[in-house]
């Protein structure tokens, strides 16, 4: 019985049929790993773009945007949640900040915000911007939390809390020091945050599919394109729970399209905006206790699976699963968006990230 009830699902289901990947290689072989993916039910759908020395070699969409709907993946206009690649784009903001004399990330973050709790320890803009300050992670439920808040009103989550450790002795990535780091930019400046990242970082780089939840919601024309989110269960997905990211939009607020991911990428790679040595800062891992934390300000520093030296971030939130990956030594960008809460492919899309690079040897 069971048989038959899978079997007949089969017939009604709206996903693909698996291809078979023998002798393939290269983009051809990337573009079936990415398919199957969709057709062996992992991810409802996602958008792959590659760029190699500035040119798309690869720009397409996999699956559903909305599976109901029947409405498929572009990766053109598509517009999902970008989840932590937010921070690569506040660390572009932060970088032009300090190059404008606005911000100085070594001064005290009370120096930009005095009504903050008082901690046992003093930290700086750029300890919370690499993830070395103290702050605290989330807890039980607040990873979906679906207030209203502003950035301000967000700090109520946890600013009462104590500091882990003392700043500058240890690293533990969170996306509350993106709240707070995010606060300090908007005191300094005096102008909402996503006002001035709009301003300063995404209309100069032409990203204009990318969007704060707040001007995503108003701009009607793009808001049909936005993809349903969802969660990964054993036999379906299901719609995500809703969740407002408007206050931590610095660390994980972020909607976009993958060809814009794969701009921004491009436009880190080509150290557009900002001067080389702002680029130095953002992209240079911090060091503790002698040994690197494979994070910038904003950024990570790393190595992708196959030991080849990487800088952007993955991203995981609430509907959405990321990937912006800058290969500076091989002039590569590859942006790949996913409308599901991590659905645990990593090393599929490792394998396709692979497939691409022997393809473009």
């Amino acid at each position: 019985m069971g048989n038959l009830f899978a079997h007949i699902k089969k017939l009604f289901s709206p996903f693909p049929k698996i291809k078979s990947l023998e002798g393939l290689q290269g983009l051809g072989k990337a573009d079936v790993l990415f398919h199957n993916l969709v057709a062996e039910e992992k991810v409802p759908g996602l958008a792959v773009t590659v760029l190699h020395q500035g040119e798309q070699v690869l720009g397409k969409g996999y699956g559903f945007a909305n599976i109901d709907k029947r409405i498929r993946v572009h990766p053109k206009n598509t517009v999902f949640r970008i989840a932590s690649i937010s921070k690569c784009i506040t660390g572009l903001a932060l970088g032009k900040m300090e190059e404008d004399g606005i911000v100085d990330l070594d001064e005290s973050f009370y120096t930009y915000v005095p009504y903050y709790p008082k901690k046992k320890y003093d930290f700086t803009l750029r300890q919370l911007a690499s993830h070395i300050a103290g702050i605290r992670g989330y807890r039980g439920k607040e990873y979906a939390l679906n207030q209203d808040y502003s950035i301000k009103d967000g700090i109520e989550v946890f600013k009462n809390d104590p500091l882990f450790f003392e700043p500058g002795t240890s690293y533990l990535y969170n996306s509350f020091d993106f709240v707070l780091l995010s606060l300090a930019m908007q005191e300094a400046r005096g102008v909402p945050f996503n006002e001035y990242v709009r301003e300063h970082i995404l209309m100069p780089l032409g990203l204009k599919n990318t969007f704060s939840p707040v001007d995503f919601d108003v701009s009607s024309s793009t808001v049909e394109n936005k993809t349903e989110f969802y969660t990964k269960r054993a036999t379906c997905f299901n719609k995500a729970v809703p969740v407002n990211n408007k206050y931590k939009l610095a660390g994980g607020g972020y909607l976009s399209t993958c060809e814009d991911v794969a701009k921004l990428g491009q436009a880190i790679l080509e150290r557009k905006l900002l001067k080389k040595k702002t680029y130095e800062q953002l992209l240079t891992s911090q060091i503790i206790e002698g040994k690197p934390t494979y994070y910038g300000l904003g950024f990570q520093v790393s190595q992708d699976a196959n030991g080849r030296a990487f800088v952007g971030h993955v991203g995981n939130s609430v509907g959405s699963y990321t990937n912006l990956f800058i290969y500076p030594e091989q002039e590569k960008v590859v942006a790949i968006l996913i409308n599901c809460t991590d659905p645990k492919v990593q090393p599929v899309l490792d394998e396709a990230i692979d497939a691409v690079f022997e393809g473009l040897a």
